[in-house]
């Protein structure tokens, strides 16, 4: 889902770090400047990271994360919010491939698209079937 944007934008720019380690307590002003430096780094970084993920989302979402500062907390909260919705997705998905057959008289080849699609579909529910159970 979200790998491979992340990839791409954090990566590139070495940011993917803000998604994984908080934004430590703000450094005391007799820090060493080195200490201040990488703090202040990381600030901007949480900014450059969390403005695209509010702007990709709708306005309802976005009122709701607007005052969330750290990225980390963001996709805990909505991984929270929509891996139920997820499992019921692949739980449909999943039952409607099991109970998909063949009526009777009816013409094989729109079946069979049909049946491709449901062996396809898992993957992108992040729940692929392995090669031996799609033949």
């Amino acid at each position: 889902m979200v790998s491979e944007p992340r990839e791409s934008f954090l990566g590139e720019e070495k940011r993917d770090y803000v998604l994984e380690k908080v934004l430590p307590e703000k450094y005391r002003s007799n820090a060493p400047q080195s200490e201040k430096n990488a703090w202040d780094k990381h600030s901007n970084d949480v900014v450059d990271v969390t403005c695209p993920m509010l702007a990709t989302m709708n306005s309802d979402l976005q009122k709701q994360y607007e005052n969330v500062a750290s990225p980390i907390e963001m996709i805990t909260s909505l991984k929270a919010m929509f891996q139920e919705q997820a499992r019921t997705e692949r739980y449909q998905m999943v039952k409607s491939l099991v109970e998909c057959k063949l009526p009777k008289d009816a013409p094989v080849s729109p079946h069979v698209i049909k049946m491709m699609g449901y062996i396809d579909n898992p993957g992108k529910l992040d729940c692929p079937i392995s090669q031996e159970l799609s033949y």
